[in-house]
C-alpha cells in the first residue's frame, strides 16, 4: 500500500508533462499579441511563400505595430496594429508604394524586431 502510495505521488509531481494544446506559438514573447500569434499560425497552414513570410514588429507613431510580408510579386505586405486593425500596406503591389495611405512609414519605423520568419 505504501509502495502504491508512494508511486502515485510520485507519478503526480514528476510524471506530469505539458501538453502543447497548439492554441500559442512555440518559444513565443508573451508580449506578443494573441491575434499576431494567430496569424503565425494560418501563415504555419499554408503553402511556403516565395520568399518565406516573416512578420516584424516596429515602433510607428508612438504605437507597436507590425508588418507582415506578402506571398511574392505584386502582392502588399501590411502593417497591422497590436489588435490586428489593418493601418496599412507600406509596400509591395505592382509599383512597389502600397497603398499609399502610409507613405512615411519607411522613414519613421523604429525598434525592428523580427518575430517570425518561416523556417520551412
Amino acid at each position: 500500500m505504501k509502495t502504491l502510495l508512494l508511486s502515485l505521488l510520485i507519478n503526480l509531481f514528476y510524471g506530469c508533462e505539458k501538453k502543447n494544446t497548439g492554441l500559442s506559438i512555440p518559444n513565443a514573447d508573451s508580449s506578443i499579441p494573441i491575434c499576431i500569434q494567430d496569424k503565425i499560425k494560418d501563415l504555419k497552414n499554408k503553402p511556403r511563400f516565395n520568399p518565406p513570410a516573416s512578420i516584424t514588429q516596429y515602433t510607428y507613431n508612438e504605437q507597436i505595430v507590425y508588418y507582415i510580408t506578402s506571398d511574392c510579386c505584386d502582392q502588399y505586405n501590411q502593417l497591422f496594429d497590436s489588435n490586428c486593425n489593418l493601418i496599412c500596406s507600406p509596400d509591395g503591389g505592382i509599383t512597389g508604394g502600397g497603398d499609399r495611405k502610409c507613405t512615411d512609414f519607411k522613414n519613421k519605423k523604429t525598434n525592428e524586431k523580427l518575430i517570425w520568419k518561416d523556417p520551412r
